[in-house]
């Protein structure tokens, strides 16, 4: 199948960014939130992030307002009954996209393939939430969405060979490298990722380094972009306590258990970027 019209569920940084990817890639885009003026903001976001992009010379004017004329912002579910793909981008929750995927699987055409953007949590319930479950997958964006290169396309059991394809092929005619994964917790990214994360406060609590040198030693010694602490502030604190939890649910392994401290900031609300404050403090803009 080809996809033509995309529903974008959740207007936070992830669903914003998706639904940019999207637009621009030539797809008409229902960017779908509880509340009109939420979705309406984010699309007041994604026109800030096309019109640098356009000051900066990575796209002409003419794909600046196309792709902004491409996305229609609701607070109606119903408007996704056109949809070929729709993605959810909703908290990661187990109940909440439970709910979800149900009353997609009855807005939705029957032919729509029904995909979540779940860093962690099984997709294959999702799909058996549905009376489609062949047709639902996990397409993984990674945050920024707009930046990062990768996306992880999840076959649960239950997806048949065709809804893969579908995903990859739109994965890829977003200007993305699409990797086919097992529908296991953490998929590849994360599984490895979060240990490291992980281990990283470890470190912090047990006094081995400041957080300003563990980050410094692993941008300087392993050549990363960042180093574990302003990543985690990135992610956000309570997403990565979430994605720790649904790892050491499935595997038990202890590198998985959530540090103490990351329980007691996430408590505390410090959850890094968007909260203003997690292990490094941010101007709030």
């Amino acid at each position: 199948m080809t996809v033509k019209r995309v529903g974008v569920v959740g207007s936070g940084i992830m669903g914003g960014g998706i639904t940019e990817v999207a637009a621009l890639a030539g797809h008409e885009v229902v960017l779908k939130s509880r509340e009109l003026q939420a979705a309406e903001g984010t699309l007041a976001d994604i026109g800030r992030s096309l019109r640098r992009k356009l000051d900066k010379g990575d796209i002409s004017s003419e794909e600046c307002s196309g792709a902004l004329g491409r996305i229609n912002a609701t607070d109606n579910l119903h408007d996704l009954a056109g949809c070929d793909l729709v993605i959810e981008s909703v908290i990661e929750d187990r109940a909440t996209k439970h709910r979800l995927f149900a009353e997609l699987d009855r807005v939705c055409g029957d032919g729509a393939i029904l995909a979540t953007n779940t860093s962690t949590l099984p997709v294959v319930e999702m799909a058996m939430e549905t009376g489609r479950p062949e047709k639902v997958c996990g397409i993984h964006f990674f945050n920024p969405a707009p930046l990062m290169g990768l996306v992880e396309v999840v076959r649960p059991l239950t997806a048949e060979d065709e809804t893969i394809s579908a995903a990859i092929a739109f994965v890829e005619g977003c200007g993305k490298k699409a990797v086919e994964v097992a529908d296991r917790a953490g998929f590849v990214v994360n599984a490895l990722l979060f240990p490291y994360l992980n281990n990283a406060i470890r470190l912090l609590e047990s006094g081995v380094a400041s957080m300003e040198d563990i980050d410094e030693a692993m941008r300087g010694g392993c050549g990363f972009p960042m180093g574990p602490f302003a990543l985690l502030d990135l992610v956000g604190l309570d997403t990565s306590l979430a994605i720790l939890e649904a790892l050491y649910e499935e595997y038990g392994d202890p590198n998985f258990s959530p540090a103490p401290r990351l329980r007691r900031m996430v408590a505390a609300e410090l959850l890094g970027r968007k909260a203003g404050a997690g292990f490094y403090h941010y101007k709030r803009t």
